[in-house]
């Protein structure tokens, strides 16, 4: 099935050279949750402080129960700081 992973700010450097705008289509298994997507991408967990899937807040606490579908669109976002 098809996914599409976008990492932002820090996080951009686990996508591979081929990426465009932070963003990558992948094809991966049915089976597969925010937690494998990220792990095959070598994307430390304690580095995602915001995780969307289609939008919608995802807890990195249950990445690895949170399987994903044919077209989801993930987004990560590392913690920030500044004020």
């Amino acid at each position: 099935m098809k996914v599409k992973l976008k990492l932002y700010a820090t996080l951009g450097k686990y996508l591979p050279p081929t990426a465009k705008r932070n963003e990558i289509d992948l094809t991966v298994d049915e089976t597969t949750s925010v937690l494998d997507l990220l792990t095959s991408h070598n994307v430390p967990m304690e580095t995602c402080h915001l995780i969307l899937v289609n939008g919608v807040f995802s807890p990195p606490a249950n990445a690895a129960n949170a399987t994903l579908k044919n077209g989801d669109i993930v987004a990560v976002w590392p913690p920030v700081a500044g004020g």
